[in-house]
């Protein structure tokens, strides 16, 4: 299941992402989001863990807490389609 990892700290790194999901099971992947100018990191990335009953468990105990200051906001990710859709101003 792919997760979306939001609210977090500037600071926070891939691996301290990949560490806090992975308390809850495999993690495939743990990327953050970057500007492709600069490289610093916009605050939101994604996890990928193969197991979906994991990843809800990992879910339902992040969401809302804390990460180097910051409360993340956890979800599980929605396909690139539908959040193009659902921006669209007509």
């Amino acid at each position: 299941m792919n997760i979306y990892v939001g609210n977090l700290a500037y600071g926070v790194t891939q691996d301290e992402l990949h560490e806090a999901f992975s308390a809850y099971g495999q993690v495939e992947s743990a990327n953050l989001v970057t500007d492709r100018d600069t490289g610093t990191s916009k605050g939101f990335g994604f996890v990928e863990m193969p197991s979906n009953a994991e990843a809800d468990a990992a879910i339902k105990a992040l969401n809302g807490t804390p990460l180097k200051g910051r409360n993340m906001k956890v979800n599980p990710a929605k396909p690139r389609g539908d959040r193009k859709s659902q921006n669209r101003r007509f």
